[in-house]
This record gives structure tokens, sequence and C-alpha cells, in this order.
């Protein structure tokens, strides 16, 4: 009887410091608990809810394995990308990179499990964030993978056209397709 009052001390006593905790969120501490980040969502959209820390936040759950390999990581990606769209208004957030990072890093892993909702995706991507080269160009690179060469080379052109930036990430990407690499950019370029 002790041994079990004790443990559920112990549960009481790491669901209350968990209500408290926001150590996670300040990088400052990691939680024993690595699948359940509920608090630190609800202490991000409670607080800031900003692209920044939305952003911070769903990189380091990514650095947890590779979303590739691992379906129940992948998963919980997604949720947690689509809880940071949710929560993040486009028109007030459309001229912030990480906003534009958090859109098109959705469609990219939205891409590994169906990629007609990752299409979805790159396009309201590059709808609310027009401005951002690296979004015409992951848009692209989805393109060029499913095999589009068209739509491909016709992002890049509209990128051009409506002045994204930086102009010179969008001419490289096109000197790449027109050479017929499968990387519209390498490491380096990126």
């Amino acid at each position: 009887i002790t041994s079990i009052m004790n443990r559920v001390r112990d549960l009481k006593n790491k669901y209350r410091n968990e209500e408290n905790i926001t150590d996670e969120f300040n990088c400052t501490k990691i939680s024993t608990d690595t699948t359940d980040n509920s608090g630190t969502v609800n202490q991000i959209m409670m607080t800031t809810n900003n692209p920044e820390d939305w952003l911070s936040f769903l990189l380091r759950l990514e650095k947890r394995g590779i979303p590739q390999a691992d379906v129940n990581l992948l998963n919980r990606l997604i949720g947690y990308y689509s809880k940071a769209v949710t929560a993040l208004p486009a028109e007030k957030h459309s001229q912030d990179e990480n906003y534009a990072r958090i859109l098109v890093r959705f469609a990219e892993l939205k891409a590994l499990q169906d990629p007609e909702e990752a299409r979805d995706q790159f396009h309201l991507a590059r709808l609310n964030c027009k401005k951002f080269g690296f979004v015409h160009v992951a848009f692209a690179q989805f393109e060029l993978s499913q095999g589009n060469m068209k739509k491909c080379k016709q992002l890049l052109l509209k990128a051009i056209e409506c002045s994204a930036v930086p102009l010179e990430m969008l001419e490289t990407a096109l000197q790449n397709f027109n050479s017929q690499k499968k990387q519209l950019l390498s490491d380096e370029e990126k």
C-alpha cells in the first residue's frame, strides 16, 4: 500500500509540475515524456502565439527522429504543424518568414502521406507568402518530384515575375531545372 501511495504521489507531482513547466518552451529542460507536448502547445497559444515560437517548437520536435522513417513521429508532426497553421492567422503573419517556413514544412510533411493534400498546402503557402522565394522553390521542387516538369518551370517563372526574394535563389533553381537536375537547390545553395 505504501508503494502504491508513493507512486500516486509521484504521479500527482509529475502532472502538477507539467502544468506549470515552461522550461521546455524556453529550451532549458526537456520533458521526460516525448510524446505529449500539449502543455507546450497550450503555452504558445495562450501567451505569444507567434510564428517564431511555433517554428522553434516544431523544429525541436523534428529532431527527435526521422519523419520519413517513423510514421508515429510523422503523424505527430503533421498534427502539430496543423495546429500551428490553424492558430496563426495568415492575414497577420503572411509577411513573416517563420510563418512561411511553417507552411512549407507542413506541406513537405504532408507530401510524405498524401501528395494531393500536400499540393493544396503548397498552394496555400504560395498564396499567403508570395514574397519568399523559398516558398516557390519548395512548391516547384514538389512538382518536379511528382514528375510535373511543366508545372515546376511555371512556378519558378511566376515567382520571378511576382518579384519573390531572393531573386538569385530563383534564378539558380531555374538554371538547375534547365540543367535537368533532380534538386532545384543543393543544400549549399539553400
